[in-house]
């Protein structure tokens, strides 16, 4: 890494990076502002947002011999897995390949996750997130990645389809993030629609995204410690078990309990809907422990909540292959494929806050399906991949593809293939994309269908 040269970056509020899914601000007023910041990082492969596709593609692309950077707002990597609080791998958690089986074997050592069982005889592993935290920094670190924490994305430096640089701000103020590969994994496309490359979000008819989840944590306590944490008249009382929002229950360790519950109509993609949302989701906290410490008896005292609300979609890139759900349903082989799917249709009904589905229960299941690496191109892009939840797909796909351990597979294709274009001086789409296939199944990946 080096410092010293400069980037100059033009960027406009209210009209840079405007993409296909919305205008970003309407008729609002613009601003043109204009400033030189130093390029103080450069790499082969930028991987921007650190959840659990991000630090998959980070590992893969450093175990391929390439200088990485990994970009993320917040203090540890991990995303939902760690900051949200989401302490539980969906689907099958082996044959993902090197990436994740690092992770689960740094997670074992710390006897910090739950026993193997295949899937669908377990349809979720649960583990300690805290941990987590800490297993995926030490592994990025033994293979070099480089981390910018407390960093945001910002803006891109992008013509006829090549990001030169990336625009990035953590305490050092704005500086530029050079690479010759980058990777959007910061589950909105945030990257693909700041260089202005087509993202949609939500469902087609009204663009509801699927609704979001806060996790809590709750302490067991002797019934002589129990008292009722909340007082009277700053929340919404529930009186009915019938009249709390969806609530599941959750194993958290000794004397402790995960709380998760829906928080619908919101959008991830929006400064203030996501605001909004976090503000919605701590009150209905509130409420959800009121109910059960005073109405049923709960010894629970709040332990602590997350830093961040649970996503489950955000933007999703236009790819040069849009995963349907019909591909799913119909466990469509792809020449292509670089990751698996097994976890069932999971999308949650975006207009309520109950245990409601898009789709009746017959409806859900899926067979073992494949993705193919065209889903990971940015369409128009020359060296841009995104892994995770903002894959191209519709949205009943992506609510299966979303799950963190489909998440990893699709990061660690996403860093093989981009170590191998950074190397090679060449695009994503000059590669043989059967040998991305081969080496994604030589680092164990189990892409049968």
């Amino acid at each position: 890494m080096k410092r010293g040269s400069v980037c100059a970056v033009t960027l406009a509020a209210g009209a840079a990076g405007a993409a296909a899914d919305e205008a970003p601000h309407g008729t609002a007023p613009t601003v043109a502002w204009r400033r030189t910041v130093p390029v103080r990082y450069e790499c082969d492969v930028a991987v921007i947002g650190g959840g659990l596709a991000g630090v998959s593609a980070a590992l893969a692309a450093a175990r391929s011999g390439s200088r990485v950077v990994l970009v993320d707002r917040f203090a540890v990597v991990g995303g939902n897995a760690t900051v949200g609080g989401v302490a539980s791998f969906c689907g099958e958690t082996a044959g993902q390949g090197e990436a994740f089986d690092a992770i689960v074997a740094g997670l074992e050592t710390f006897d910090a996750i739950v026993p193997y069982q295949p899937y669908p005889k377990a349809d979720n592993r649960v583990f300690d997130h805290e941990i987590l935290a800490v297993v995926l920094q030490e592994l990025l670190l033994k293979r070099g990645v480089k981390l910018l924490l407390h960093t945001q994305f910002a803006d891109v430096c992008e013509q006829d389809g090549l990001i030169a640089e990336c625009i990035v701000c953590g305490p050092s103020g704005p500086e530029a993030l050079r690479a010759r590969q980058f990777i959007d994994c910061t589950g909105e496309a945030q990257v693909a629609r700041a260089a202005g490359f087509e993202t949609v979000k939500g469902r087609p008819e009204d663009g509801l995204p699927l609704p979001m989840s806060l996790m809590f944590f709750v302490r067991h306590v002797a019934e002589s410690d129990a008292a009722n944490q909340v007082p009277p008249g700053w929340f919404e009382a529930i009186r009915d078990r019938a009249d709390l929002p969806m609530t599941s229950v959750w194993p958290n360790g000794p004397r402790g309990n995960a709380l998760k519950i829906k928080i619908p109509m919101f959008d991830a993609s929006d400064t203030e809907s996501m605001t909004a949302a976090e503000i919605r989701g701590r009150r209905r906290m509130m409420e959800v422990l009121d109910y059960y410490q005073r109405v049923e008896g709960k010894p629970w005292l709040l332990d602590h909540a997350p830093g961040r609300i649970g996503i489950r979609e955000g933007r999703r890139i236009v790819g040069d292959y849009v995963l349907t759900v019909d591909d799913l349903r119909a466990a469509r082989r792809f020449d292509d494929a670089i990751a698996r799917g097994v976890y069932c249709l999971d999308g949650h009904k975006p207009d309520d806050d109950k245990r409601t589905y898009i789709l009746p229960p017959e409806a859900r299941t899926v067979p073992p399906y494949q993705i193919p690496f065209r889903s990971l191109m940015v369409r128009g892009a020359r060296n841009l991949l995104a892994a995770g939840r903002c894959l191209s797909a519709d949205q009943l796909a992506m609510s299966s593809a979303r799950v963190m351990t489909t998440c990893s597979m699709m990061g660690q294709a996403a860093g093989i293939a981009a170590s191998l274009s950074a190397e090679r001086a060449c695009g994503v789409r000059d590669l043989e994309l059967a040998e991305v296939r081969r080496i994604v199944v030589e680092r164990g990946a189990n892409l049968d269908v």
